[in-house]
């Protein structure tokens, strides 16, 4: 028999998408809300790696909410040519429990963006019961960019293909008041980074634990059919939980 997921046990070492759920949360259940921050450029897969987990995360946590955020709400034309609909802009924003900055080719410009900087920075403090802001993949950039990142282990994309160069090297050389360390994610309390591409799933199912519990972590795990995907992920890279961050 398979064994589930654990997200909480690993070890530690120091198309259009439409906003689901805003109205529809049981009575009975406070809603936990995901708002997802998307750009021009964007990489799908990071859109499919947590809008799509959560999607699936609401058939056993129905509380759960997401919708899209942009610099404004309409078309965003991700890389290669998908194209979403970003349901609010920065200035109309719903509140969430927490904001997850995707990653893609589009960072380099949205890390220069200050509108964007400036309402990723307002985000912090935000979740109520669990991480203010977190990222997937060059996500991560973006949170350097805007300062989160600063006397904090942080972690993003490694992986390149050959030219190109390491977001994760980039990141300690760019921002040396961030310690860069290769992760599947680094949990500080009030900031989550992620690794790269499909490590964006991890990511999901760790911030689904935080908020929903572990139970329905490793449930949405096994409805994905990741959960032998996880503990090879497990396996090949820690994850790091550090709750004395600043």
């Amino acid at each position: 028999m398979e064994e589930a997921f654990r997200p909480g046990l690993e070890s530690v070492s120091i198309v259009r998408a439409t906003g689901i759920g805003l109205h529809g949360a049981s009575a009975m259940t406070r809603p936990v809300r995901f708002a997802i921050l998307v750009y021009d450029d964007v990489e799908p897969i990071d859109i499919g790696a947590t809008y799509g987990v959560l999607s699936m995360a609401r058939r056993v946590a129905p509380e759960i909410e997401m919708f899209l955020v942009a610099a404004r709400a309409g078309t965003v034309r991700a890389a290669n040519g998908l194209v979403v609909q970003a349901d609010y802009g920065y200035e109309d924003c719903p509140e969430a429990d927490v904001l997850l900055v995707t990653g893609g080719p589009g960072w380099t410009q949205v890390a220069g963006d200050a509108a964007t900087l400036a309402f990723v920075r307002s985000r912090v403090g935000g979740g109520k019961r669990g991480p203010a802001v977190a990222s997937v993949c060059t996500g991560g950039m973006i949170l350097a960019a805007a300062g989160l990142l600063d006397g904090r282990r942080a972690t993003t994309k490694r992986e390149v293909v050959g030219g190109e160069a390491s977001p994760l090297g980039l990141l300690g050389e760019t921002y040396p008041a961030v310690e860069a360390v290769a992760a599947r994610y680094v949990d500080t309390g009030a900031i989550v980074t992620g690794g790269g591409v499909t490590l964006a799933i991890d990511v999901t199912l760790r911030l689904i634990e935080r908020l929903c519990g572990r139970d329905k972590a490793e449930e949405t795990a096994r409805i994905i059919e990741y959960s032998a995907a996880a503990r090879a992920n497990e396996g090949r890279l820690a994850a790091m939980v550090i709750r004395d961050a600043v």
